[in-house]
């Protein structure tokens, strides 16, 4: 019987399952959202989550556990330079999954998109609305202009 026994099989042995999840961890934490199927990104959260409280804790036992994890220095310099201080003061939640409405062609398996919960893009986008901004009130000026100058003629 399979009673207490976590985490989803995925029709894979467990060292795919494994080498599977470290290289998603690694593509999570390199952009911040990827695409994957429901059931892959619902188990990578349970990964991921845990990456970063190890990140939160910030000690070295911490960084050489995230390194077995994700083998690569830049990485763990990243996760606790530049992802974990994001997540400060917060207790969980680290990770967020949205549910496509269309399923993937071929297999018609259902996908997900899972993603950091707070991004980097947040801090640049005040600029970036402002941009708009300026943009959307010079087009108005200038259509009224013309109005006028056909108005006039």
């Amino acid at each position: 019987m399979r009673h207490k026994k976590s985490g989803v099989k995925l029709g894979r042995t467990s060292s795919h399952r494994k080498a599977m999840f470290r290289n998603m961890t690694r593509s999570l934490l390199t952009y911040g959202r990827i695409r994957t199927t429901e059931a892959k990104a619902m188990e990578l959260r349970k990964v991921a989550d845990g990456l970063v409280t190890l990140g939160l804790k910030n000690d070295l036992h911490a960084r050489r556990l995230a390194y077995k994890v994700l083998e690569n220095h830049q990485l763990v310099k990243k996760l606790f330079d530049e992802i974990a201080p994001r997540f400060s003061g917060i207790k969980g939640g680290y990770t967020r999954v949205y549910k496509l409405g269309l399923p993937r062609v071929g297999d018609c398996a259902p996908l997900a998109v899972i993603e950091l919960t707070r991004r980097e893009e947040a801090k640049e986008a005040p600029e970036a609305s402002e941009a708009k901004e300026t943009k959307g009130a010079k087009a108005p000026k200038e259509t009224t202009e013309t109005a006028q100058e056909t108005a006039a003629k």
